[in-house]
């Protein structure tokens, strides 16, 4: 039913959703516990000290199917009734949501209509098999909510504290329950800003495709006049910055953090080669958007 309440958006659609969801889930089966085995070949090489050393290492994600499922049902859901616009358009469009949302209005939307439906009473028996008692519904709730939000990256006040709250967490040397929490938080946020942007970090034609997605609902909000500036103006140079300024970087925290294996080298990879390509052949991509969604 989720899928039905997703509306046909070009990029902000169903189909972004399960591919965001397919990345999280991608991202959770790559968690590995380095010394353990050779990620390359498959080889063992030694036993770390036990269930509760891989669960250390891996901040706890390693062990943790409750987490795990709401990361991959938030990915799913985080779209949810997505407007086709930015969520500073959508608060001139619909001053009733800004009202009630003081911020990141499009994902607080999409948490209450989710939340909403998961617990109609012809969901029941997923909610029992999702959680058996209060303390699991709060923490599920809480990973979804948490991770939703996350998608929101465009918000410079959640930005800066998700930043800060990274360098706090990651200068700790404390080994305690709490300092491994506070790690695993962080990187459960930039699991789905990751899986968000995948296709940045894919493959060429990959990135390619979602771009004209982008694009083309951009240029649709600027054609309907929900949107002051033309795509074609700045989407060339925006693009660049982007690579340089969000993706770039995100591969490299996912990367620090030490539990992703090689599946870190692979996006930061992607992500580079991409941006190369596109430094040089962005310009002849974008005349030919312009030409497509834009006359």
């Amino acid at each position: 039913q989720i899928s039905l309440i997703y509306r046909a958006n070009s990029f902000h659609n169903f189909e972004h959703a399960v591919s965001v969801a397919q990345s999280a889930s991608k991202l959770l089966s790559r968690i590995v516990a380095p010394g353990v085995v050779n990620i390359l070949t498959g080889e063992k090489q030694h036993d770390l000290k036990g269930d509760q050393e891989l669960h250390d290492h891996t901040l706890g994600l390693a062990s943790a199917p409750l987490t795990q499922f709401a990361i991959i049902f938030s990915a799913l859901i985080h779209d949810v009734d997505h407007r086709g616009v930015p969520n500073d358009q959508l608060e001139t469009e619909e001053p009733s949501l800004a009202l009630l949302y003081s911020q990141s209005i499009a994902e607080q939307n999409s948490i209450d209509i989710a939340w909403r439906l998961l617990m109609d009473d012809q969901f029941k028996e997923l909610r029992s098999s999702i959680y058996s008692n209060e303390e699991e519904l709060r923490h599920f709730r809480s990973i979804l909510v948490n991770s939703t939000m996350a998608t929101d990256i465009f918000e410079k006040s959640l930005a800066k504290a998700r930043k800060n709250r990274w360098d706090a967490a990651f200068a700790e040397q404390s080994p305690g329950v709490e300092s491994r929490n506070r790690k695993a938080t962080i990187v459960i946020e930039h699991i789905i800003q990751a899986s968000d942007v995948a296709h940045c970090m894919q493959h060429w034609h990959i990135y390619k495709k979602w771009n004209e997605k982008l694009f083309a609902e951009r240029a649709e909000a600027f054609r309907k006049g929900r949107a002051d500036q033309n795509p074609t103006e700045g989407w060339y140079e925006g693009e660049l910055w982007f690579f340089d300024n969000y993706v770039i970087p995100l591969a490299n925290k996912l990367e620090s953090c030490g539990v992703f294996g090689v599946s870190c080298v692979e996006f930061m990879s992607y992500a580079k080669q991409n941006r190369v390509e596109w430094e040089k052949t962005g310009k002849v991509v974008v005349s030919e958007l312009s030409k497509k969604y834009c006359s």
